[in-house]
């Protein structure tokens, strides 16, 4: 187990991360369970997709998609 640096960064608190703490997200979540301090990042969802479909405009797709015909196959 590592032990590491707890510091002052105005007036919060801060620890320093080993290098192979590294965590690769501006954003993280943190909570307490059992008495531990969990930091960890924030599972990927598909959240943020089905947000940016919500900034197309209401006739998108209103004309249906122009696929083409089945094609016909000996199986």
């Amino acid at each position: 187990m590592q032990t590491t640096k707890v510091f002052k960064s105005g007036n919060s608190q801060a620890v320093r991360l080993p290098k192979e703490f590294q965590i690769h997200s501006e954003t993280v979540e943190i909570f307490r369970r059992n008495g531990d301090i969990i930091i960890r990042e924030i599972p990927k969802t598909l959240e943020k997709a089905f947000n940016l479909l919500t900034h197309f405009p209401e006739d998108f797709f209103a004309e249906g998609r122009k696929d083409p015909s089945p094609q016909d196959r000996d199986f």
